[in-house]
């Protein structure tokens, strides 16, 4: 049992597909659509839902590794002008002594071999990426990058800082993930189906003034919403342990959410939530959140704002992995500090002074009362919740069930009809 994944614009050709895979191989195919996080993910849920023991996962993908089921990619093969794309190479880079790197859209994979014999003869110091499916075992070894499912080396004698990169794709958020990721580098990209090729002109600096302006909201807010923008991805659940104990240290209440893809409407239901964190692919993490009533802030942000022991440096993580133990970019939280030796200090925001200090206490708690008395169960669940103290400040909490207050009637039947006419309403006249 085999389930097909394709993502929407895909859909047409799927029964042709599963039928012929069929015939083929005498499996049995199921046809997953619709995703519930990004289509670029494999979406290992809905196949277990169907008993699948494989997927084959068609189009573009963030090669994201997955936790249980194997997975065969198909990325196809979209049409490249091999020669209109040299051309934009030597335009954009006429010292033939340049060191780049090429990257490219999983799409257009295919036509890198033909493109890298245009290249290389004129390009000694020329690198291009190969796509990796699956993560080679064991640590990159030095003067290799393994990043994004892309492996190339690094041959510039001061590293990947003294490289170019060029991108054969339309914009998109993988180029948005390399761009912020390897800042350093300056960038150049061809798009295939306009056939164009330009320096890319997004301000590195501006876009990571935005992303620290978010990370400084993150340690004014005192709750956050944990979104889980993923089930598939191998070290989600990890990664969300490690959010709930970072929050949980640095004295902020935290709540964990699944709905599904992020839309303004669906998190506009959360407004005791002062800030949101996005747990989902490098691509799916950078989400522009400014039609949202609350920032959404990718786990290395918010780590940023919660860590003290972790610092800006200028190289910027999207691959939440990076920050579970374990991992070269892991930093260990520091030995709790007491209240009375914390450090207080200012908002960037606000002006106001917060108390920055972790804490190892697991937070307020409802002393036992022995008396028997009635008690406001919401006042006392304020003291441990900050929703039910955002609760309690409104005018209007909901309908009163007023339990014994409201007299016993019998049963009666109820309108018949459309709103428009009921049955027992008299028609009016024209």
């Amino acid at each position: 049992q085999v389930a097909l994944q394709f993502p929407d614009e895909l859909l047409v050709d799927a029964a042709a597909v599963a039928a012929q895979m069929e015939a083929a191989t005498g499996a049995k195919m199921y046809i997953l659509g619709d995703t519930t996080y990004g289509s670029c993910c494999v979406d290992e849920v809905a196949a277990e839902h169907a008993g699948a023991e494989a997927v084959l996962h068609y189009g573009s993908a963030c090669l994201s590794p997955c936790r249980k089921l194997p997975v065969l990619h198909i990325f196809g093969q979209q049409p490249l002008d091999i020669g209109r794309c040299a051309e934009a190479f030597w335009e954009l880079y006429p010292d033939r002594q340049s060191h780049v790197v090429v990257l490219s859209d999983v799409v257009y994979a295919h036509a890198m071999g033909k493109l890298e014999q245009l290249l290389r003869p004129e390009y000694p110091h020329i690198v291009f990426s190969r796509v990796v499916c699956e993560d080679p075992p064991g640590p990159a070894p030095p003067g290799e990058v393994r990043q994004f499912g892309r492996q190339f080396p690094v041959e510039a004698p001061g590293g990947l800082q003294d490289c170019a990169m060029f991108y054969v794709g339309a914009e998109g958020l993988a180029l948005t993930s390399f761009m912020l990721t390897w800042n350093c580098c300056p960038f150049s990209s061809f798009d295939p189906a306009t056939g164009c090729g330009r320096r890319e002109t997004l301000n590195i600096n501006r876009a990571l003034m935005r992303r620290l302006y978010l990370v400084e909201r993150a340690r004014d807010a005192r709750v956050v919403g944990i979104l889980v923008g993923t089930l598939g991805v191998a070290g989600y659940l990890a990664v969300l342990q490690h959010l709930r104990e970072l929050l949980r240290r640095a004295g902020k209440r935290s709540y964990t959410l699944a709905v599904g893809k992020p839309n303004p409407a669906k998190l506009a239901n959360f407004l005791e939530v002062d800030i949101f964190v996005l747990v989902a692919c490098a691509q799916n993490s950078l989400l522009d959140s400014s039609d949202f009533y609350r920032p959404v802030v990718t786990p290395y942000e918010l780590e940023l704002a919660c860590n003290p022991a972790r610092e800006w440096t200028g190289n910027y993580l999207t691959d939440f992995r990076d920050l579970l133990p374990g991992a070269c970019e892991h930093i260990e939280l520091p030995p709790a500090v007491p209240a009375a030796e914390a450090v207080p200090d200012i908002s960037l925001i606000t002006g106001e002074m917060r108390a920055a200090h972790l804490c190892d206490s697991p937070g307020p708690q409802v002393p036992p009362s022995t008396t028997l008395a009635c008690r406001d169960q919401t006042r006392a669940l304020a003291e441990i919740s900050p929703a039910a103290s955002f609760l309690e400040s409104r005018s209007w909490r909901g309908l009163e069930q007023q339990l014994g207050q409201t007299p016993v009637s019998k049963a009666v039947q109820g309108r018949r009809g459309i709103a428009i006419a009921y049955e027992d309403e008299g028609r009016k006249q024209p």
